[in-house]
């Protein structure tokens, strides 16, 4: 008989996700629910599932596996509704939230009915969002976090990974609480400050528009992850309220003593504050996925001549390369402009520096 999958949730990572399951195990059959009718028709039309279900508690009850690829408190109320029906027995139901102590604590409902939950978070993204964004490739080296309960028995924690392991991904089990506290850290606070830091900027350039025409540099740059999903980060800081207001009283902290060193002119605390950095900072692993979306630039230094735009596309085209973003930083008469094309992989912005190479551009990227 046929395994049966079935993905509540039909964006960017449900798709993703019913793609790499069904290279992997071209045996199962998948259906799919989103609260959108529209994505769940464009999903069976793009063959990413292979049914659409209306109703996914009747659904439940027969499938192997679910994913619920919802935010984190949708995710909740439906653990609720399933926790409410009889389920198959040895079923294994998995989330993506980006949080997990309040999802996994809600998990355990469902432990009496002989079925498992075993929280997941796919650390991956993309800048593009939902099914029509689905890729195969989405996961591919990234770290996947699952947060199985002492509880769980590590047959069911195997069973999960083989059914993920067309994902390409690095499995990594973690604690729910340590879950939280590290993405916290490295995900969610990074987050609060760029926001943060656009709207004292939006601010102070209501009264000076110059300071915009000045931010459309380095600064937009390093502020681009404040332009996600307001929805999202908003059910995430609620969710993961705790760590992250203990984490606002240690940058709070980090802050002052930075306007203290100065204040007083400390010359060397404020070199050894810039070189601690610095060092912190080279010391991260270089082209690896973490919990923020990487970014995958390449710069290409351009002539100031008509259709050179046109130019560099094409020759990405002609080799089938996708680039997901482009920007002109810079291009002015009578000196070299700078094209930062955005790929969707590591793998894509090498093979296009190399095809760009090879037609005499020159071109670099930042880690």
């Amino acid at each position: 008989m046929k395994k049966r999958v079935l993905i509540i949730g039909l964006g960017l990572i449900g798709g993703s996700l019913a793609l790499s399951i069904k290279k992997e195990h071209p045996d199962c059959e998948i259906s799919g629910f989103d609260i959108e009718d529209g994505a769940s028709k464009l999903a069976l039309s793009l063959q990413i599932i292979d049914h659409i279900t209306d109703d996914y508690l009747t659904e439940a009850k027969k499938s192997d596996f679910i994913i619920l690829a919802t935010p984190v408190q949708s995710a909740i109320q439906i653990i609720e509704e399933l926790s409410s029906v009889s389920l198959k027995e040895n079923c294994i139901i998995t989330d993506v939230g980006s949080t997990k102590n309040s999802i996994v604590e809600k998990g355990k409902s469902l432990s009496n009915k002989g079925v498992y939950f075993i929280g997941g978070h796919p650390m991956a993204g993309s800048h593009k969002s939902g099914i029509t964004a689905s890729n195969i490739r989405l996961f591919e080296n990234a770290y996947y976090i699952i947060t199985p309960t002492k509880e769980t028995p590590i047959s069911k924690v195997i069973q999960l990974q083989n059914w993920l392991r067309g994902t390409k991904a690095k499995f990594m089990e973690l604690e729910p609480n340590e879950h939280d506290k590290f993405t916290g850290m490295i995900s969610h606070l990074p987050h609060v400050i760029a926001s943060a830091l656009v709207q004292q900027t939006g601010k102070l350039g209501e009264k000076h528009p110059v300071v915009s025409q000045l931010a459309a540099g380095g600064f937009r740059d390093i502020t681009r992850i404040a332009s996600a999903s307001p929805a999202m980060w908003r059910d995430i800081l609620l969710q993961n309220k705790e760590v992250l207001l203990d984490l606002l009283e240690d940058w709070d902290h980090s802050m002052k003593e930075a306007r203290h060193m100065i204040e007083n002119e400390d010359t060397e605390a404020i070199y050894t504050f810039f070189a601690n950095a610095k060092k912190l900072r080279d010391g991260l692993p270089v082209g690896e996925k973490g919990a923020l979306m990487p970014f995958n630039d390449l710069y290409v230094d351009v002539p100031d001549h008509p259709g050179v735009i046109s130019d560099v596309t094409g020759i990405l085209a002609k080799e089938k390369i996708s680039i997901t973003n482009i920007r002109i930083i810079e291009a002015r008469e009578d000196i070299m402009g700078v094209l930062r094309l955005s790929f969707r992989s590591k793998e894509d912005l090498l093979l296009a520096k190399d095809v760009l190479e090879n037609h005499m551009y020159e071109t670099y990227d930042t880690p």
